[in-house]
């Protein structure tokens, strides 16, 4: 852990009074080959010039400023620079549509707007009162910060409490919503992932996860800047060129999800795969045992596996970093948190039994402090103790090991049995002749819902329908196997891989078009 700081800012300081010299931000541009570094003297003075320029803008304690940055060294310099100033991050994912930033712009009161040229900012740029552009050209961020100091000249004082940022959900179940999440949030973040990976000042965390993203800030930025150690943070995500850097820069923590897991298998293997410094890949929700299996002998490295989501902030139920692991388990509860599952009439559930997962910490701190102007979606999201609903259902075993089985929204309703499509998506992934599957639910008038899997088959190969279900029936209760199997060359995934189910539901002809 690390010392107590009260604030994003104290912890921030601190770090550059301690460890000026030591390297903390290296950024890598595929398409140049260029290489920035910044030791924490050299990035302070920068966050430094962007505070000045924010604050020469009008921004104040409390006020939002948008952030719309790809992966690069501005982003990290806004967001110290904002939070250094009292100010409220918004970043906006730089895949939402154009209505759907301008509608987080007006909802947030936005004040200022920091974008770059390649995301077509102009759409953007009538719906704040102020826009900053980071990219080529005079008279943009990069001219403006070097206008200022580089020491702050605002340090308005900061409570734990006070808003450090609001980061929209992505909306893959909802409507996004603004979640808040204070300078307390960002400390107990960083010290917790500092626990999680038992972090050292020579860590090297590498990246390539979207800036705008819970898991990049708060489960790699910040516990960086906890650690005192060093953040490579890639432009973008590359299975081809990934392992290469991780050598490169000599990383010893990698951030990943289980699509990155599996595009690196599909890589040609490579007498070098195991030549490395890695000593964990962190990474998130379920691969299937083969994929786990293969990816720790081939590259000669662990997955520490961890479920979480923007509203606890980081992996709540986590791996711990020393003492025995229970793969397919996602992990226990880490400190400041606990875990309960309930069955659909409220009762606890039994060992074994799958029910939703809620998790209580502190509102604030290591929780998030509620939706930016929300209520009644804060109030239905926390019970009255404090248990915040995740909409995910999973199950522990008799020791207190949790598993994740779906997206509440996945469970499919069948006949009067709860199937989490996740199981079955794991069988089918366990077929050698199948590359990827997606299972979802099939309105039924009679009995409510019917599997329905759609399947990738692997390079080369042609299973038919029969040789899917015959294996699925090996080893799945008979009202688990797909009744209906249809093959499609790829599955519709979202930015961050997850597969979008909606458009699976229809089938499809053989020019990939739904059909009615």
């Amino acid at each position: 852990m690390v010392a107590d700081h009260a604030t994003l800012r104290d912890m921030w300081d601190e770090r550059v009074r301690t460890r000026p010299d030591a390297e903390f931000l290296v950024v890598e541009d595929p398409d140049t080959g260029r290489v920035e570094r910044y030791t924490y003297a050299e990035a302070a003075r920068e966050v430094a010039r962007a505070a000045n320029l924010f604050h020469r803008l009008g921004v104040g304690k409390g006020d939002r400023v948008a952030v719309h940055l790809c992966n690069r060294a501005e982003f990290v310099e806004c967001f110290l620079a904002l939070t250094s100033i009292g100010a409220v991050v918004v970043p906006l994912n730089t895949s939402f549509t154009a209505p759907e930033c301008t509608h987080i712009l007006a909802e947030c009161e936005v004040g200022v707007l920091v974008t770059e040229h390649s995301l077509a900012a102009g759409d953007l740029a009538g719906f704040a009162p102020v826009v900053v552009t980071v990219g080529d050209g005079p008279g943009g961020y990069a001219d403006l910060k070097a206008e200022q100091p580089c020491r702050l000249a605002s340090r308005p004082e900061l409570r734990p409490d006070d808003l450090a940022e609001i980061m929209y959900t992505s909306g893959t179940t909802s409507a996004p919503k603004g979640v808040m999440m204070t300078h307390a949030n960002m400390v107990f973040s960083g010290r917790y992932v500092v626990w999680e990976l038992a972090m050292t000042p020579a860590d090297r965390y590498l990246t390539c996860m979207a800036a705008t993203h819970v898991n990049l800030q708060l489960s790699a930025l910040v516990p960086v800047i906890a650690a005192g150690c060093a953040l490579i943070l890639e432009r973008r995500y590359s299975a081809r060129r990934l392992w290469s850097q991780v050598r490169f820069h000599r990383a010893t923590l990698l951030q990943a999800m289980a699509m990155i897991v599996r595009t690196l298998l599909k890589q040609p293997p490579d007498p070098s795969d195991r030549e490395h410094f890695l000593r964990e890949v962190h990474y998130f929700l379920p691969l299937t045992e083969r994929e786990k299996e293969e990816f720790e002998t081939r590259f000669a490295t662990r997955l520490l596996n961890n479920y979480g989501s923007t509203e606890t902030l980081v992996g709540v139920i986590t791996d711990y970093p020393e003492g025995p692991r229970r793969w397919p388990s996602i992990g226990r509860p880490g400190p400041g948190y606990d875990v309960r599952i309930l069955t659909p009439d409220g009762r606890q559930a039994a060992p074994g039994r799958c029910g939703e997962i809620l998790v209580r910490g502190e509102a604030g701190v290591s929780l998030m402090a509620g939706y930016w102007r929300d209520p009644q979606a804060t109030a239905a999201v926390f019970d009255a103790d404090g248990w915040l609903r995740t909409n995910d259902a999973g199950y522990a075993d008799a020791d207190g090991w949790i598993y994740f089985a779906d997206r509440m929204g996945d469970i499919i309703k069948r006949a009067g049995e709860n199937v989490a499509a996740a199981e079955i998506e794991d069988v089918l992934r366990s077929h050698p002749e199948v590359a990827d599957a997606a299972v979802v639910g099939v309105p039924d008038p009679v009995r409510d819902e019917t599997v329905k899997a759609v399947v990738v088959p692997a390079e080369g190969a042609s299973p038919g329908q029969e040789a899917i279900r015959d294996y699925a029936v090996e080893r799945l209760a008979c009202f688990k196997v797909p009744e209906i199997i249809e093959f499609r060359t790829s599955l519709p995934r979202g930015e961050y891989g997850k597969v979008l189910k909606k458009p699976l539901i229809d089938p499809i002809n053989q020019h990939g078009k739904a059909t009615q």
